[in-house]
């Protein structure tokens, strides 16, 4: 009977050495991290390619409803200023008075003209301007312009005729404005006090000011275009395209030199 032990009988392999078993590890290690790298890849790849689509998508989203919204809300914003002003009464001391002419009919102002000379009546005998300007031109066919129409009814209310200067030839109140400036300026007269409906002082604030002037505002409180009415809203809309059209002539391609 064989005297040999199991352990003589079966050879057993041999340990691995230390520095064996840590050059395994390393490579197990190493495979692992490319196989993991290759692995994140293939699995990232994919959604960062959908996130800058969806990136692209949201800037393009925002652009447009920017595009959409900016006109309209500028647009109320802007009328909100007009009516603002409209209700914004400023009657100080100044240089002179400026009556912005509207509709006149053979000589003699309309209802909506004669209560934006009453204003400025109330304003001069209040001792706040030595000199009113009226203003205004002559339509096609009309005997008188605007502003003869306004002097004459100033003088028949007790005004001088030297304390009157007369702008009788713009035809809208651009042209009006100006005409202003070519009366004052020579003067010396630089702080003036607009008189008119209160949906039309926003807009001639803006051009006294594109003028050189110091401008403020004294509305005709008894204008039949009453505040609040549908009237008025009606002139607050188109005041507000007035003040586009004002400030694309002024500071936009059609300015002219």
């Amino acid at each position: 009977m064989s005297s040999l032990s199991d352990t003589e009988r079966f050879s057993l392999p041999p340990a691995p050495s230390r520095a064996r078993r840590n050059t395994t590890e390393r490579a197990t290690a190493e495979g692992a991290g490319r196989f993991g790298e290759a692995t994140s890849g293939v699995a990232t790849g994919q959604p960062r390619r959908r996130g800058r689509g969806q990136t692209v998508r949201r800037w393009v989203a925002s652009f447009l409803a920017f595009a959409l919204l900016a006109p309209p809300l500028l647009a109320i914003g802007l009328a909100v200023a007009i009516y603002r002003q409209a209700r914004t009464d400023q009657v100080r001391p100044v240089d002179a008075i400026v009556v912005l002419g509207t509709a006149q009919y053979n000589g003699r102002p309309g209802s909506v003209f004669e209560a934006r000379l009453d204003r400025a009546l109330t304003v001069y005998q209040g001792g706040n301007a030595p000199v009113i300007v009226v203003t205004g031109g002559r339509a096609v066919g009309d005997q008188y312009s605007e502003a003869e129409a306004a002097q004459t009814y100033l003088i028949d209310h007790g005004v001088p005729e030297d304390a009157i200067l007369l702008e009788n030839k713009g035809r809208n109140s651009w042209a009006s404005m100006q005409g202003v400036a070519a009366l004052l300026r020579p003067l010396g007269l630089t702080r003036i006090l607009l008189v008119s409906d209160g949906f039309h002082l926003f807009r001639v604030k803006l051009m006294a000011r594109d003028l050189g002037f110091t401008g403020y505002a004294a509305i005709a409180t008894e204008s039949p275009i009453r505040h609040g009415s549908r009237r008025e809203l009606g002139y607050v809309v188109r005041e507000t395209g007035g003040v586009v059209a004002h400030l694309w002539h002024t500071r936009g391609p059609g300015e002219i030199g």
